[in-house]
């Protein structure tokens, strides 16, 4: 007569556990293999473990995740398996730097594997306060140098971070913003990150450009790109800046988020201080700006992110003017009318009148629609409290495009640049700009005479 085996599995509870009700002690209990009731096993419950773990083998990681959620004895035993030098060597995949040949293809799969792994992690772990959950994963995870803050000499070449990344997304996704505050600081408390911060932020810019490259390939692969949704980008980037002070939060912003080196990955501190910059430069930083203009939390007014932008054209030095103006238009209209109807009310109409032409020279150069720039004018003047404030502002827009247009020219015909090309970019920048003046004129007089014939 063949034996009867149990098939009574445990049904997953519907009650909803609050995280503060469960036990620290849990974790002692639940890594203790012996004190799991066998019952809970149900067919597993003929198999010898070694058998078990031999199954696990030849399971996918996506379906030993959906295995973990049949019981707690079963989630226990796969715990175990992790636990294990051949679950861990199997699981834990370090190929990192073999993939430059096989393409996108591969580089792809690995990420997967680990995002597969980060909903096992997750379900695993379901019952242990935060605490204890970060611990456990720390504790697996460590073995992987490439998951290190400095633990990959190679660390441009290297797909350890974005997989760490990767999996701490899928770890952390839906998880409460008080459980999310709580990851941060575990990993800043794991890799030092709020000290190694402050020493590139108290320092010259460029002087320790191995950490900076540290820090932002760190805060972009971890922390920051994996996510699909613009309110949790928003979240984790606003934990990295609002512990300093504006000016730090500056640097950081443009560290994590500036131009950098095609050679070495470094980032290129006198990129926006030594000539004019291209989209690709400037759209990170863009982008950044973007998402905490359009943050929906408390901790980011308009104010706040206006003063950011304000003091990010200083960094290192004074930006070009056609540089931050490139930057403005790449943040969008908001945040690009918000810039400058501060500086109206604060009395700065003659740096307004000078981004205006310099916003009229980046239309001219990537053939945007020359009206945006005299729109743009138009509703800054409703900002001036009296005609003659608009109008001295209007004066000194003509001014200004007078003014710069001679400084070019004195410059290109001065023949100061050693290089020929120098030259020629000079050149080729006035030639843009008097094109800019004519363009913006043509679109000032459309609009006066539209409003006449209305």
């Amino acid at each position: 007569m063949t034996s009867r085996i149990n098939t009574n599995f445990t049904l997953i509870p519907n009650q909803k556990y609050r995280r503060s009700n469960r036990r620290s002690c849990y974790l002692s209990k639940a890594f203790d293999s012996d004190s799991q009731p066998l019952s809970t096993l149900g067919n597993f419950k003929a198999l010898p473990l070694e058998i078990f773990q031999i199954i696990l083998k030849y399971l996918t990681v996506k379906d030993i995740s959906m295995l973990s959620m049949v019981s707690k004895a079963v989630s226990q035993h796969i715990i175990n398996y992790i636990s294990s030098s051949s679950g861990n060597k199997r699981l834990l995949l370090q190929d990192f730097h073999k993939l430059e040949l096989s393409g996108r293809r591969q580089d792809s799969a690995i990420l997967d594997h680990y995002r597969s792994l980060g909903l096992l992690f997750k379900r695993c772990t379901l019952l242990l306060p935060t605490k204890e959950r970060l611990k456990y994963i720390h504790k697996i995870l460590a073995e992987v140098s490439c998951f290190k803050f400095s633990g990959c000499a190679a660390p441009i070449q290297c797909l350890g971070l974005p997989c760490y990344g990767m999996f701490l997304q899928t770890l952390t996704a839906g998880w409460d913003e008080l459980e999310c505050h709580r990851v941060y600081n575990f990993l800043c408390e794991l890799t030092n990150l709020s000290r190694k911060m402050q020493t590139v932020v108290c320092s010259k810019p460029g002087s320790a450009r191995k950490l900076e490259l540290r820090i932002r390939l760190f805060c972009r692969n971890v922390l920051l790109d994996h996510w699909t949704h613009r309110s949790d980008s928003a979240f984790w980037l606003t934990r990295i800046l609002k512990p300093w002070p504006m000016v730090n939060q500056a640097r950081l912003l443009y560290i994590i988020f500036g131009p950098i080196s095609p050679q070495d990955g470094q980032v290129v501190w006198q990129k926006m201080v030594e000539g004019p910059t291209d989209e690709s430069s400037l759209k990170g930083l863009a982008d950044a700006i973007k998402l905490l203009y359009d943050a929906d939390t408390k901790e980011w007014t308009a104010d706040d992110v206006i003063s950011l932008v304000d003091e990010l054209s200083v960094v290192p030095r004074e930006w070009l003017l056609e540089n931050n103006a490139r930057l403005l238009i790449l943040s969008g209209n908001n945040i690009c009318f918000t810039f400058m109807a501060s500086k109206a009310v604060n009395g700065r109409a003659t740096e307004l009148a000078r981004l205006i032409v310099f916003l009229a020279l980046v239309c001219e150069k990537e053939l945007y629609c020359m009206d945006w720039v005299v729109k743009m004018m138009q509703k800054v003047c409703k900002v001036f409290s009296t005609p003659m404030e608009r109008n001295n502002f209007l004066q000194s827009v003509a001014n200004a495009f007078a003014c710069i247009i001679m400084e070019m020219m004195q410059l290109v015909m001065s023949g100061e640049y050693s290089y020929r090309d120098e030259d020629d970019r000079s050149f080729l920048n006035l030639f843009h700009l008097v094109h800019a003046q004519a363009n913006f004129h043509k679109e000032v007089l459309y609009l006066t005479m539209n409003t006449l014939s209305t």
